[in-house]
Parts: structure tokens; C-alpha cells; sequence
């Protein structure tokens, strides 16, 4: 086998690697028996809800142990086929083995970030919550920087944006926003952006030209439904009215209906200023509260099963996820998973997938790479 082809045999070997051990196989191998044993039951239907989680869960499963034998068995041809080429000498046999390899792998790559979404709540719509860091006018307009690139990025995903919450800056930029992203395993795919975000560049504000960094961070959440239970004390909530500021319609209304809660004893805030019923958007920011709540207990299990906590930490050095450097130098690099772009304005424009693929498999993996922080 030439090299090319085993490099793309080892790439898609280590995807469905990584499938597998995300799904757990062997386990997911004898669920999916059992489900398929329940949906042959007649009496499954007399509990409608009961049937629909089990159909979900069996199309999830099936979906995903499916695509990898079918993956598994189309390498074997390829291979062959490759192989075939090789002893008759006829290299447009090669030539085509090559091709179905490589784009088999492409489609290993695909399919497995689509298999890592298997978390409780990866299916769900999601909300991204951006706030600016030290440093005023710089770090406001880092947050508005980030905050399009999170709705550019879900515009190209084709999901649905909306923003609930918008505290524009005093000069320019924003204090924070909150965008709902609507649309399947918006959750599953966002999630790994939650940290603090580096920017280097020559700042726009500065009549010197000098070079600033500037921090912002990103908290992403699910949205939950009716079906989950989290239980808030009102006389824990300090809930204030406000006239909504910012950018006018295009992001918010500028009523007097903006509704702020605070639950005092997390210190967890949440805000919304999307509607101009302020009942509506008291509605909506319990909801964001219960959200919040309910991904601090998300992210506490899930330390638990990688054996380490990462608190949400303050927003500066030492913290960061991610490193945008616009100069002296064209680079952003992840610092979780050695990932780089040097294309940070197409970064910047939404395209982040290679960076959430990482991070989703690192999950799987719990390896840790060396990474060092970009100057």
C-alpha cells in the first residue's frame, strides 16, 4: 500500500476508533438488541412518550454503529481495489482506490464528529452568553467580534439565531449578549466554546497604533425543557426592570421591559430584553437561569467522569482557550488541543468547526496536549 493510502486508512481507522469508544460499543452494540426487541413489543405504544424515547434512542444507535460497519466494509473494497490496481500495474485502478480512500476519510471525519454528540443534552437549541473582559472600549469590541462570529457560525450550520440579550458598550462593542441558537445538536456542537477568548491586535482605538490584548468570555448552555426539573427557591432570586440599551432593532426592543435575575447563592445572573412584554421576558430568563443551573450540574458529572473540574475562572491571562493574534502575525490557536488557523479572518467569520471537532474528541479521549500560548 503507497503511503497516501495508508495515511488515509489511518485516518479513518482512527475515527471509528474514536466512534467506538464514544459509544461505548460493545454496550451500545447489545442496547440497540435490546431496543430492537422492545419495538417488536405491540404494548411499547400504549405509553406514547415511553416509545418515542425509545425510537430516538434506537435511531441514534442504529444511525451510528450502522455508518461504521458501512464505513468498515467500503474501506475493505477501497483497500482491495487499491491493492488489485498494484499487482496488474494499472495505475487508474490505483488512481480511483486512492480517491474512494480519501473521501472515506473525509467522511470518517464528518461522521465521527457527528457521533460524539451523545450527550444528554447535545440535541438541544443552545444559548451562547458573551461578556467583555477588563479594558473597556478594547474588550467590548472583542465581545461584538465574538458575538458575530457565534451567529455566522450557526447562520452556516443553518440554524436559527435570535438575541435575547444585549448590553451595548459605551463607545463601541458590547458589555455582553446572549444569542439562542435553535437547531438539531446546537447544544452537542457549541459547547466545547465555553472559556475565556484572547485577542492580539494593533487596536483601532489607539491613536498610537500600539498593540493590545483583550479578553471576553463565552458561556454556552442548553435549553432545556418542561421535562427537566430544577427546583429555584424564589426567595433565592433578586429579580430588577430595566430599559434595554444597545444597537435598536435589529437586536432588541427599547422598552422598559428588560428583565435582570440574580441567584444569590450561585451569584449566577441571567437577563433578557427580547420581548416587549415584560412578563414574556421574565419567562424567558428563568428559563435561562434553570438552563444555567442545569449545565453547572451537566458539567459537574462530567468532571466527575474525567476526574478533574475545571471552575469557570476569571476573565484574563492564564485562563484562555483560544488565542486570536490579528499582528504582528495571522493565527488563532486553540490551547486545549494544539489546533491553529492561520486564517483568522475566516475564523472570525464563523468557521470554527475544525476547533469544536477537536475539542469534542478530546472529550472522548481525555487527552492533554502541550500547547504554547501565541505572543
Amino acid at each position: 500500500m503507497r503511503a497516501e493510502g495508508q495515511a488515509h486508512i489511518d485516518r479513518i481507522e482512527a475515527a471509528l476508533a474514536l466512534v467506538r469508544r464514544s459509544l461505548d460499543w460493545d454496550r451500545a452494540v447489545r442496547r440497540l438488541d435490546e431496543l430492537n426487541a422492545r419495538v417488536e413489543d405491540p404494548t411499547l405504544w400504549n405509553d406514547p412518550k415511553k416509545a418515542e424515547e425509545v425510537m430516538r434512542e434506537r435511531r441514534r444507535l442504529e444511525a451510528s454503529i450502522g455508518t461504521v460497519n458501512e464505513i468498515t466494509r467500503e474501506m475493505a473494497d477501497a483497500v482491495e481495489f487499491v491493492e488489485l490496481g498494484e499487482m496488474e500495474g494499472d495505475d487508474a485502478v490505483v488512481a480511483e482506490g486512492l480517491q474512494s480512500l480519501a473521501t472515506l476519510a473525509a467522511r470518517a471525519d464528518a461522521d465521527k464528529v457527528q457521533a460524539l454528540l451523545a450527550g444528554e443534552a447535545d440535541a438541544n437549541d443552545t444559548y451562547i452568553e458573551i461578556h467583555a473582559g477588563a479594558g473597556g472600549t478594547e474588550s467590548q469590541d472583542w465581545a461584538e467580534m465574538l458575538f458575530r462570529m457565534y451567529a455566522r457560525w450557526a447562520e452556516r450550520k443553518g440554524y436559527k439565531v435570535e438575541t435575547v440579550e444585549y448590553q451595548a458598550g459605551e463607545q463601541a462593542g458590547i458589555k455582553s449578549a446572549t444569542l439562542l441558537i435553535k437547531g438539531e445538536n446546537a447544544y452537542g456542537y457549541g459547547k466545547t466554546e465555553s472559556g475565556v477568548h484572547r485577542l492580539v491586535r494593533i487596536s483601532p482605538y489607539d491613536s498610537a497604533a500600539r498593540r493590545h490584548t483583550s479578553f471576553s468570555s463565552v458561556w454556552v448552555y442548553p435549553v432545556i425543557d418542561d421535562n427537566i426539573e430544577i427546583e429555584i427557591n424564589e426567595s433565592d432570586l433578586k429579580i430588577d426592570t430595566y430599559r434595554a440599551s444597545g444597537a435598536g432593532g435589529q437586536h432588541i426592543n427599547t422598552t422598559d421591559s428588560a428583565v435582570r435575575i440574580t441567584h444569590i447563592p450561585t451569584g449566577i445572573i441571567v437577563a433578557s430584553q427580547h420581548d416587549r412584554s415584560q412578563h414574556k421576558n421574565r419567562a424567558t430568563a428563568m428559563g435561562m437561569l434553570k438552563a444555567r443551573m442545569y449545565e453547572a450540574e451537566l458539567a459537574k458529572r462530567e468532571a466527575a467522569t474525567l476526574g478533574e473540574y475545571e471552575a469557570k475562572t476569571e476573565i484574563g491571562w492564564g485562563h484562555q482557550i483560544r488565542s486570536y493574534v490579528l499582528q504582528p502575525y495571522q493565527m488563532v490557536k486553540d490551547l486545549r488541543t494544539g489546533v491553529v488557523s492561520t486564517a483568522p479572518g475566516d475564523v472570525l467569520d464563523g468557521k470554527i468547526d475544525d476547533f469544536i471537532a477537536a475539542a469534542l474528541a478530546q472529550r472522548v479521549t481525555g487527552e492533554t496536549v502541550e500547547v504554547e500560548d501565541v505572543e
